[in-house]
């Protein structure tokens, strides 16, 4: 970014300052009767003495929100617009495990059983958009469907699956190995091979992908303008009217992804 373009984002910092400066001093002079509008949202929150745990190698997305007694372990991901509520009992992340956007994870304090249930999920778990897990376990290298939800008391064994959409009952247990689905959920077959080998990669692709994300959040304004102008000028390139003239450009690496992120993109073995 130029010495003009520094000038201009300044002075549009510098307007947005004044006019929070202003804001309160507005809302100091109405006294009891002003309205303040709540705008900063917070990543990770406490509830009393309760806090929430998260490893430094976990991502969590910036709209995300982790409240109360909640472990994040090593590896895990947090997607965008999630919530993890553990303020009347604790949930636990393991590692490798993604909890994908727009998901909910809440406990039990009190239901018709009487039981005050956590909600534990395991390493290497994935958990589709949308889903919803209360007072609920979910044991390792298991997958949750998108928009799934999982009552007090389930118990999703280690290799299951549950269907997207499904609907499971309070103190149902998932067999290791099985498909379930519906509404309520009933078993549906047995896991094939390839399915029980996408759920391990599932996993592992949204580790690096997280990577990725996490890497793009910490970026400052100065390296994503710097970003643009590069991805603008390497966007018109074309590489056939290159070959023909027998020029070689090199992508800076600020524009690739590694190969663990596109596998698609992988160069083909000769």
């Amino acid at each position: 970014m130029g010495t003009l373009g520094r000038a201009i984002y300044s002075v549009g910092f510098w307007i947005r300052e004044t006019g929070q400066a202003l804001d309160r001093l507005g809302c100091r002079l109405q006294g009891n009767y002003y309205f303040q509008e709540q705008r900063e949202h917070r990543t990770l929150m406490n509830v009393f003495d309760k806090a929430p745990a998260v490893d430094k190698d976990a991502f969590v997305a910036p709209s995300a929100s982790i409240i109360g007694n909640v472990h994040v372990g090593r590896g895990s991901s947090i997607w965008y617009g999630c919530v993890l509520r553990g303020d009347v009992n604790s949930i636990s992340v393991g590692s490798g495990t993604n909890i994908q956007d727009n998901s909910l994870v809440h406990v039990a304090k009190s239901n018709l059983s009487g039981k005050v249930l956590p909600t534990i999920i395991g390493d290497n778990v994935t958990v589709g958009h949308s889903a919803v897990l209360h007072g609920c376990t979910v044991e390792d290298e298991a997958f949750v469907g998108a928009g799934a939800t999982l009552l007090d008391g389930v118990c999703v064994e280690k290799n299951a699956m549950v269907a997207a959409g499904a609907l499971v009952r309070q103190n149902t247990r998932i067999p290791c190995g099985e498909v379930w689905g519906g509404n309520p959920a009933k078993f549906l077959r047995k896991l094939t091979e390839e399915e029980k080998a996408f759920i391990s990669q599932s996993s592992l692709n949204y580790a690096n992908l997280a990577q990725v994300h996490a890497a793009e959040n910490a970026k400052g304004f100065d390296e994503i303008e710097f970003e643009k102008v590069l991805r603008k000028k390497f966007a018109r390139r074309d590489e056939e009217y290159d070959s023909m003239l027998g020029v070689v450009r090199e992508t800076p690496p600020e524009l690739i992804l590694s190969n663990n992120i596109m596998p698609d993109k992988m160069p083909k073995a000769a």
